[in-house]
Formats: C-alpha cells, sequence, structure tokens
C-alpha cells in the first residue's frame, strides 16, 4: 500500500465540541463525529455463551475501555458507539433488561465512569438500543409464558405472518432465532416502555441512540418513541441499522436523524476487490442524492462483518479508508480495523467471534502500524475540512482501477482524491498517481 497525502501538517486529534460544556441545544455536533465503533463483550473478552444474567457476579470489565479513550483521541475520533451494554443471555443482542448493565461489564457506576471519562476528553457516546426485540429471559416473554396466548402480556409481542409457538406462545421470532421474541410495536405499552428507556439513559449523559434491527421496525414506531423525546433531548442524535430499503423514505418517515448505509459498504468493499472503479462511481452517485437528505453512517467493517483486513488486498485498505473519510457522512471505524485485525465472518452459530476480539489492557501492546497511521491521516483531512461531511462528489478520469474523486462543498470548497489500484501509472486531468497509491488534495492544492 503507497500513501500520499498533500496539503497542511496534520491537525491535533482534539473535540469537536468543547467538553465541559458541549452544545446541548441542537444536533449540528454529528457532521463532525467520527465515531470508534465498540463491541464491549468481545473488547473485554467476555463469555457469550448463553446464561442466567442474574447468576453471574459482576465483574466491572468496562473500564478497561477507559485505557483506550486516549487511543481513540489520538486517532482523530471523537465519538465512542458502544454496541450492547445492557443484561443479556448470551451475546448482548439478547437483552433482558435495558436499564441494568451487563454484570460481564459491570454495573451502572462502570458505566457513568465510562462516560464522564469521556466527556473529559469531548468524546461523544452513543448506546446500541435493541428494542425490535428481546431475549426469552425478559421479564415480559416469562410473564407472557405465563399468563398463556392471548393475554395483555403476550401482547406484547407480534404475531402474525412468519409466526410459530415458542414456549407455549404464539410469536414472530426475529430472523427465524427462537431465543429472540419480537415486539409488537403497535403496542401502547411497547412504544412507553422504549421512550422511558431512551430517556433514562439520555438523562445519564449521553448523546443519542444506535438502533439495532432498525429496517425490520415499522418507521412510525420511532416517530412515536423519538419524537416526544426531541424536546427535552434536542441534541440528541439516533441512527437507525438499516441494510436494505428505501433510506429516504425510511428517515423521513420515521423521524430518525440516519441510518447505516450498507450501500456504501458494500460498494466500497465490492469495488475494490473485483477492480471495479466503476461500481463505486454509481453508487456515489446515489450516496450524493442520500446526504442532500439526511447525514449516513458511513463504514468500512462493524461487528457483523469480515474485518476489512480480511477482506480487502492489503495494498489497498488504505483506498477504502481514504473513500470512507473523504465522502459525506458520519464515519466510524470499527474498533481494530485500525490496527489491521483479520477475521472472517461465518454463517453458523458462534460465526461472529472472528471479528468481535478482545483487546489488550494496555493499549501499547498493539503498538501503531502503518494501517494505524494511515488512518490517522485520512482523518486528520477530514478534520481539517470538516465541510466534507456534506459534500458532493463528481467522478472523473474513471477506469476499472483509477479515478479522481472531486468533493464540492456547500460554499465552494473544493477537494480530491485520487486512487490507483492498478499496477501502472494512472495519468489524468490531475496528474499522475503511482501504482496502489492514493493522494488526497484539500482545496489549496485544488
Amino acid at each position: 500500500m503507497r500513501r500520499i497525502v498533500a496539503g497542511p501538517g496534520r491537525v491535533a486529534a482534539g473535540n469537536c465540541c468543547e467538553d465541559r460544556g458541549m452544545d446541548t441545544s441542537s444536533r449540528d455536533w454529528a457532521d463532525t463525529a467520527i465515531w470508534w465503533h465498540v463491541y464491549p463483550l468481545g473488547f473485554v473478552g467476555a463469555q457469550t455463551t448463553p446464561g442466567d444474567p442474574g447468576a453471574r457476579p459482576v465483574e466491572h470489565t468496562l473500564g478497561r475501555l477507559t485505557a483506550w479513550l486516549d487511543d481513540l483521541v489520538a486517532l482523530g475520533c471523537n465519538g465512542l458507539l458502544l454496541g450492547p451494554v445492557f443484561a443479556s443471555e448470551s451475546h448482548g443482542y439478547d437483552t433482558v433488561d435495558h436499564r441494568r448493565v451487563d454484570p460481564r461489564l459491570g454495573d451502572d457506576a462502570d458505566l457513568d465512569a465510562l462516560v464522564a471519562a469521556c466527556r473529559e476528553r469531548g468524546v461523544r457516546v452513543l448506546l446500541d438500543g435493541v428494542f425490535n426485540h428481546v431475549g426469552r429471559g425478559h421479564p415480559w416473554w416469562r410473564a407472557a409464558v405465563e399468563a398463556g396466548p392471548g393475554s395483555p402480556e403476550a401482547a406484547r409481542f407480534r404475531s402474525g405472518d412468519g409466526e410459530r409457538v415458542v414456549d407455549g406462545v404464539p410469536v414472530v421470532p426475529f430472523e427465524g432465532h427462537d431465543a429472540l421474541v419480537t415486539l409488537d410495536h403497535a403496542n401502547p405499552e411497547v412504544v412507553s416502555e422504549v421512550a422511558d428507556v431512551m430517556a433514562h439513559w439520555l438523562d445519564r449523559g449521553i448523546d443519542g441512540w444506535r438502533l439495532d434491527a432498525a429496517y425490520a421496525v415499522d418507521p412510525e414506531f420511532w416517530r412515536a418513541t423519538v419524537g416526544p423525546l426531541r424536546e427535552r433531548f434536542p441534541a440528541a442524535w439516533f441512527v437507525g441499522e438499516m441494510i436494505h430499503g428505501d433510506y429516504v423514505a425510511y428517515v423521513e418517515e420515521s423521524g430518525l436523524d440516519s441510518v447505516t448505509e450498507y450501500e456504501l459498504w458494500a460498494a466500497v468493499r465490492g469495488a475494490i476487490s473485483s477492480l471495479n472503479l466503476f461500481e463505486l462511481s454509481w453508487t456515489l452517485g446515489r450516496h450524493d442524492g442520500f446526504a442532500e437528505r439526511f447525514l449516513p453512517q458511513t463504514f468500512l467493517g462493524n461487528h457483523d462483518v469480515t474485518r476489512l483486513a480480511s477482506a480487502l488486498d492489503p495494498r489497498h485498505v488504505g483506498h477504502a479508508v481514504a473513500i470512507l473519510f473523504f465522502v459525506a457522512g458520519a464515519p466510524s471505524v470499527y474498533a481494530g480495523d485500525e490496527r489491521g485485525l483479520t477475521g472472517v465472518k461465518e454463517e453458523r452459530f458462534g460465526g461472529d467471534d472472528a471479528v468481535r476480539q478482545e483487546f489488550p489492557a494496555d493499549p501499547g501492546e498493539w503498538p501503531p502500524s502503518d494501517i494505524y497511521r494511515t488512518h490517522q491521516e485520512a482523518i486528520a483531512f477530514r478534520r481539517r475540512n470538516p465541510w466534507l461531511a456534506r459534500a458532493t462528489i463528481e467522478v472523473q478520469d474513471l477506469t476499472n482501477t483509477s479515478a479522481v474523486l472531486v468533493a464540492s462543498g456547500p460554499a465552494g470548497e473544493r477537494a480530491e482524491l485520487a486512487l490507483n489500484l492498478g499496477d501502472d501509472v494512472a495519468r489524468g486531468a490531475s496528474g499522475e498517481i503511482a501504482p496502489h497509491a492514493w493522494r488526497l488534495r484539500g482545496p489549496q492544492e485544488v
């Protein structure tokens, strides 16, 4: 991998907001948010085999994340996007108590301490809300099983198309998994409970929510839950997990601020791995359309997909990173991708474990490498040019293996990213770019 970064020297990885008085009046801060996405249970090495959270001792491991916050800031990030932290039976997405920290991670005091440590560094915090379904150990499900079919307790859960009998109660399991029972989002009790849970943790100091499996929930549900919270928490940011579907329509109907843009994720990986930048060019046209209507949450990796370093030719990982921080959106780095961690997701029980690795207690055990510095350079370029969050992209000098992306900002700003995946020098109107190299140029150079 070869990279060339033009322009002024790297800025310090400071705070997007002057902490200790972070703006609480609007959500404009999201335009400068750069997230470090962590799967906490994996990060601390917790056992994820099924078990009763009530029988587990409190382990106070969440504090291990605090040791990595300075590394987060040094990387250039200013947001911590946490995966599930609430009491669950196994992997965190089978929640049994949304108001209790998972004992494998600690307790309320541990989470409060982590949020406070983030505040000291001007780092925003998002929590992962699993509100489409719950685990079968959840008190609501136990009450439904006790009361039986047709009861008000059972009415909190979805039945109908795709239902099957679980523990004697007809219910729609989430994506066929009997361990995950789907809530009925038309039930007023569910609306009230989810809104109360979100408000509870917003009151405790978090900045917003990643809403898991939003794609499986009617958008009207989010409007009913998030909408009333806006007056109390005007600066809170809500992003829904979307894979397929009409992103713009979902945002507008749900009232959410953003959704995860899997289209861009797939196009960046696909175009680079297949040496077909026409695929990327086509998707960037759609991406501009999304970014015109909302701020997409963009990413190259997460807890559900094969690690970036395992998906791409090592010579081209930097190209993907440069694209992520050049195009519009609120980008996130999946923790460990910046260290070059590898791991292949498999479609089997436990198939996610390989991409949810444990981290050492001391970041010094994983010293920065070339890929870490690549992330720093691309993030620093983004930090110097925050207008890129709302930029539009024109693709020039396009071939299968080379292209120049020209970004235009709302005030007439311009920047350029040249990409060459090929074995030969690429030549175009913007000059030459060496084989397997990428080059960023800021407004002063374009």
